[in-house]
């Protein structure tokens, strides 16, 4: 299938809550037949965690943002920071580092436009081996975002130890504000605690205007989800930067 192209990366925009204007998006894997079926990543991504694959697959999709952020640069085309998710696997391998920075240089990528981003489930107890790696490549211009942030045991010590940019709110939390002060209190209290130690935040799973005006509220920095735009096959995506306006 990887060698086929049957796996396809589509992009979700992210979105600045007070300008509404695109920042960025989210890589997203599908797995496309050739008989046009499509198999969600829920499906595959955890047999691929377990048989190995998805250290290839993970690295295939950095290399397609990579190649695409390189042919508009070199157009002089607008252009936003695409963050690519990042599995336990590929974590634990020794060369991580050094295969990211090789892949980002073999396009001429700038650091700047990738944004690795790794679910808070993944997070054990060794946090110092994980902030030294993190590190090497923060060093270099990538960021860090941890998902799911919230749904884990550890949130308070990741943001304390790890070199964490952005933090991106569950869409459980969004979606138990309509009924759940508890949850309001959670949302805004963790976009206050992270701004203060200097970090982005972007929840996840926006859609309703309900919830967007909520966010815009409690000063959240950016918002995800199909209120804006659904996932779309890179193509798509091109064409909606291509219409974009830059934001500083």
């Amino acid at each position: 299938a990887l060698a086929h192209k049957e796996f396809k990366v589509y992009l979700q925009p992210k979105y600045d809550l007070v300008t509404k204007k695109m920042v960025g998006a989210e890589a997203l894997v599908r797995w496309v037949k050739d008989d046009g079926t499509m198999i969600y990543p829920d499906e595959f991504i955890p047999v691929f965690e377990k048989n190995g694959f998805i250290k290839q697959l993970d690295f295939y999709m950095l290399e397609q943002v990579c190649e695409m952020l390189r042919k508009r640069l070199t157009k002089n085309k607008v252009c936003f920071p695409i963050s690519i998710n990042q599995s336990r696997v590929l974590l634990n391998s020794e060369t991580y580092t050094a295969d990211v920075a090789m892949v980002l240089n073999s396009h001429d990528t700038p650091p700047d436009l990738i944004e690795l981003e790794l679910t808070e489930r993944i997070f054990s107890d060794s946090l110092d081996e994980m902030a030294k790696m993190m590190s090497v490549l923060k060093d270099l211009g990538i960021r860090w975002s941890i998902d799911d942030f919230g749904t884990g045991y550890s949130s308070l010590n990741l943001l304390k130890k790890l070199p964490v940019d952005i933090i991106k709110i569950d869409k459980a939390f969004l979606d138990e504000t309509e009924t759940s002060n508890v949850s309001k209190i959670i949302i805004r209290k963790t976009v206050e605690l992270t701004q203060e130690l200097d970090k982005m935040v972007v929840c996840e799973g926006v859609e309703t205007e309900e919830q967007a005006s909520y966010l815009k509220a409690i000063h959240c920095d950016l918002a995800q989800g199909y209120l804006y735009a659904k996932p779309m096959p890179m193509d798509e995506f091109e064409k909606l930067m291509d219409s974009a306006e830059v934001v500083a």
